[in-house]
């Protein structure tokens, strides 16, 4: 196979990473599944040399030392010093000829659209949202917690159910069904004991995602508090996909708004109900949908953009991981 007509797709989230090998006719050559990707827990070597397993494996399968281009779409890739240090790093193993890295959520975006044209947000562990247009504009937001202004993301919903129950419970705030509901997940029967085993480790910290499907399931029964949560969750995603296709000039053009991430594509209805109807308003252009396709495909259609692989590529690429929706 030769070096100019391949392309290394990569996918490396927090809790695990997706790898391919891609003609540039968009043969699936080989694919292959690692760990997760965390620089700022173990360092960047060490996130490099996770890689490298499933890197190696794909190599083998596809029967290629070396490809022409990868395409890298990467977890804690927040900034783009963060992406072009990443992309130096990468360079540095000779897996391709050149390399590319964008943030993963660059990834949902393009396996969700036909050109690279669209704005995705993405709510999971947390929340994020990118624009692209075919002329390599893009819009993008720094997403690092607080401190660049989010709110959102399954671990934020977590702590901000635990805050109104907590306050529920002794007296500060309003009632919420979250006071029972949070505690008896975790066979509990008060939020003190919730606080107390939570604050003692007696309940391991990585546990707390664990209270967000508990909290929509509150908010589907009607319980006022958890429904401003969820209703607040829904304004974080209208106005991050409304700013950044604002900031693309695609207000008003007919663009897809693609989400995606555990939370978004749950199928929550008061969420969806909620964006949908904020999006209507504020951008009634956008063509509103869930992205359901494997992100490492996004990662592989922008490496065949780079490549100049034409609509019969991509296709191609997109039934190995859509058959359903290509046959």
């Amino acid at each position: 196979m030769g070096l100019t007509s391949t392309v290394l797709a990569i996918d490396a989230g927090n809790s695990k990473t997706d790898v391919a090998v891609v003609t540039a006719a968009g043969e699936v050559l080989a694919t292959a599944r690692g760990g997760g990707f965390r620089p700022p827990t173990v360092g960047v070597p060490a996130a490099l040399d996770a890689l490298a397993d499933p890197v190696r494996r794909a190599f083998a399968d596809a029967g290629v030392a070396r490809v022409s281009h990868v395409s890298a779409c990467l977890a804690n890739a927040d900034l783009p010093v963060e992406e072009e240090q990443l992309a130096a790093a990468l360079h540095t193993r000779a897996w391709g000829a050149s390399v590319e890295v964008r943030n993963d959520t660059f990834a949902v975006l393009r396996a969700g659209v036909t050109e690279p044209r669209g704005v995705a947000v993405v709510c999971g562990a947390g929340i994020n949202c990118v624009g692209m247009r075919p002329d390599g504009r893009t819009a993008r937001f720094p997403a690092i917690g607080r401190i660049s202004g989010d709110w959102g993301g399954g671990w934020g919903l977590a702590e901000e159910a635990l805050w109104y129950a907590a306050r529920a419970e002794d007296g500060r705030g309003s009632p919420t069904a979250l006071s029972r509901t949070l505690p008896a997940h975790f066979g509990l029967a008060t939020m003190y004991a919730l606080i107390e085993a939570l604050h003692l480790e007696r309940i391991a910290h990585d546990r707390r995602h664990e209270l967000t499907p508990v909290l929509f399931a509150t908010a589907a029964e009607g319980d006022p508090v958890a429904r401003s949560i969820v209703t607040r969750l829904a304004e974080e995603v209208a106005v991050m996909a409304t700013v950044a296709l604002t900031r693309l000039d695609l207000l008003t053009e007919e663009t897809p708004v693609l989400l995606g991430g555990s939370v978004l594509a749950a199928g929550h209805a008061q969420l969806d109900d909620t964006v949908r109807d904020l999006l209507t308003t504020r951008a009634p252009k956008a063509d509103v949908h869930v992205v359901t396709a494997s992100p490492v495909l996004g990662a592989a259609l922008l490496g065949l953009d780079h490549l100049g692989g034409g609509p019969t590529a991509q296709e191609r690429a997109r039934a190995h991981w859509q058959p359903e929706l290509t046959a």
